[in-house]
Parts: C-alpha cells; structure tokens; sequence
C-alpha cells in the first residue's frame, strides 16, 4: 500500500468522524420526535423508540402549519424579487457602467454590515408610516432591501466575466437594454440564479429578528412560531423536535435538489470573477 493511499484513507476515516459527531444532534433529532413523551428521558436519549409514535408530528403540524404558509408567502416572493432587481443591478454595474457607479456599488455593499438591531426603531416606524406594519408585504419589502447587496454582489461578480463583444453584436442587430438583458443575461447565468435563490430562501427562511419585532402572532413565520411552540408549564420534546424538523424541511430539499446547480454555480463565479 503507498504512502499516498494511507493518507487518502486515513483522510476518509477522518472525515466520517467528523461527520458522525456533526450528525449527532440530528440522529437525537429524529428518534426523539417519534418517541412517545413517556419514552423522553434522559437515561433514554440515545435509545431508538420502541415504537415509531408520528403524535408529535400531527401536533407541530396542526400548530406550525399557518405559520409554515405564511413562511412560503414571504420566503418565495422575497426570493424571486431580491433575485431578479439584484441581476438588474449587477447587469447595470457591470456593463453599463455610468459616472459614479463604483461609488455607488460600494455604498450598497456598506448595506451588508450594517446590523439590524441598528435600524429596527426607523424600520418600524418607517412600515407603520406606509401601513405595512405587521403584515407579510412588509417582510417582503424589508427583506428584498436587506438582501440587494449581496444578491447585487453575486450578480456582479458573475456578469463580469461575460465578454463585452457579446454585448456589442447585440446592439449593433438593434436589441437595447432590456433585450440583451431578457435574451442573453439571463439564459448566461442561470446558474447565477440558482445560487443567488438558494442563499436568499435560506436567509429569508431561516431568519429571525426581523420576523419577531415586525409581526404578531397571525402573520408570524415559522421560525418565530417555532420559538413559541413549547408549552408554559411541560415541554414536549418530541413535538418540539418535530417542529423542527418541518421547518428545515423546506430549505433542505431546495439544497438536495438544487446541490449540483449551487455548487456550479459557485464554480462559474469564482472562475469569471
């Protein structure tokens, strides 16, 4: 045996540890929401149940379920908004460059760092004063605003490495601004797309803050409902871990679906930028 293959195979035992401790809360995760609550001790934990008990499930689901629907209104017009005006911006930016448009990307990157605690008093003021307060349009909006940086950023960085030439056949056989964008952009970077959804549905879904201090109960996302899903006086775990479990569910099957697109797409970016 060489040298060369030990090392690879020292590497896979390696990275199967690590995935087996990663993989650790998950299998707690799982076995637990299909216990009955008799079953959820500590001295049990690990234990498989003894048998497969889907109460929790129905539970959270009934809970969470007009929660998990408010989540797909918001996380899915969010995600195709933020998307499409970030690749109008990093079409702009990258091929119609005008005076000032550097300055101008900078100052929408400086968007990406500043916290949103700073600005949650203006924000509820400023969705109060528009009569967007406490509603899933407004979450929408805040939400397409906080993700056009990087969205913008992506687009950019992908569009970049598009040759200009492209750009200039097309003027000169008449196709303006909008043509070239509908009829070239966007079937180059499809790719682009994929990746920029991926990362926004995650944010949008996955996000808190936001949701907690601009919704009440009604309009909440899942992820806030989650949160409030455990009981006052008894927690029942396994209705907890069910709960959560639906809730990632979602971005999970965007990412096993979606894998081998993200990760071309990452590629493509990172080689044109």
């Amino acid at each position: 045996m060489t040298i060369e293959r030990i090392n690879r195979s020292m590497l896979y035992v390696v990275l199967i540890v690590l995935a087996i401790i990663y993989l650790v809360p998950v299998y707690v995760m799982l076995i637990t929401s299909v216990k009955g609550l008799n079953e959820i001790t500590l001295d049990r934990m690990w234990a498989l149940p003894e048998y497969f008990n889907l109460k929790g499930y129905q539970e959270a689901f009934k809970k969470l379920i007009p929660n998990l629907t408010n989540s797909f209104l918001l996380a899915i017009p969010a995600t195709l908004l933020s998307s499409l005006l970030g690749s109008l911006n990093g079409y702009i930016l990258s091929k119609w460059k005008f005076r000032g448009s550097n300055f101008l990307f900078s100052l929408m990157l400086f968007g990406m760092f500043i916290p949103y605690q700073s600005i949650l008093i203006p924000l509820i003021q400023f969705l109060q004063s528009i009569k967007l307060y406490n509603t899933i349009p407004g979450l929408i909006l805040v939400h397409i605003v906080y993700g056009l940086p990087i969205c913008t950023l992506m687009f950019r960085n992908f569009y970049v490495g598009i040759p200009m030439e492209v750009l200039e056949s097309a003027k000169i056989d008449g196709t303006g601004f909008f043509g070239i964008y509908r009829y070239i952009m966007i079937p180059l970077s499809l790719t682009g797309f994929v990746v920029v959804g991926i990362w926004q549905f995650t944010s949008v879904w996955n996000e808190f803050l936001f949701a907690v201090t601009l919704t009440t109960q009604k309009q909440q996302p899942i992820m806030v409902a989650l949160q409030n899903l455990s009981g006052s006086q008894i927690v029942q775990w396994n209705v907890q871990m069910a709960g959560a479990i639906l809730a990632a569910l979602p971005t999970l099957l965007v990412y096993i679906f979606l894998s081998k697109y993200f990760i071309r797409g990452l590629l493509a970016g990172s080689i044109k930028g």
